[in-house]
């Protein structure tokens, strides 16, 4: 009975080992470093850890690549993330004739969020936004002015939560 369930076991580490090994590669830009990372709370809950990668570690508003991170502390709905983004861009007063475009986008890209999935989103050189979930592709926008509005959410000194802004350009 002890080897039937060795082989069991063994064989379920196998087959997850071989999973593993066949998964899509994470296919983030290589050699990015961190500029900083911030926490929002919001009353008594923590939503997100974010953090912010570029080629150098500094935050240039211009730079390119750049990877912005989110990993969620709680389980919120895809369809919650995009109307606070609205909310966001309402709040930069974004007037972009593509915005309704980028919501049915992201609402058509982004899957609900559990404690600690992490939803990705890199600017490459050419502006084209690539979104990942937990290092797989998930998509991408090719407007090369989506991701510059979309990283104002946390990086424009306009910014609702402009402490999350600091520790993110790692002034805090």
């Amino acid at each position: 009975m002890n080897r039937l369930c060795a082989k069991v076991v063994l064989s379920f580490v196998c087959a997850a080992a071989s999973m593993a090994a066949t998964a899509a590669p994470t296919v983030f830009t290589p050699a990015l470093q961190m500029v900083g990372e911030a926490r929002l709370n919001v009353m008594f809950w923590s939503v997100y850890d974010s953090r912010l990668y570029t080629a150098d570690g500094r935050y240039r508003a211009d730079q390119r690549p750049l990877r912005l991170e989110i990993e969620y502390l709680r389980e919120i709905e895809a369809h919650v993330l995009v109307k606070q983004t609205g909310e966001e861009w309402d709040h930069l007063q974004v007037a972009d004739e593509n915005r309704n475009g980028w919501m049915r986008q992201l609402i058509a890209l982004w899957p609900d969020v559990r404690k600690n999935d992490v939803i990705a989103l890199e600017i490459d050189a050419d502006n084209r936004s690539t979104f990942f979930f937990n290092g797989e592709k998930l998509g991408v926008i090719e407007d090369r002015a989506f991701g510059e509005h979309f990283v104002a959410i946390w990086l424009s000194p306009n910014t609702s939560r402009p402490a999350l802004r600091e520790a993110l350009l790692g002034s805090l």
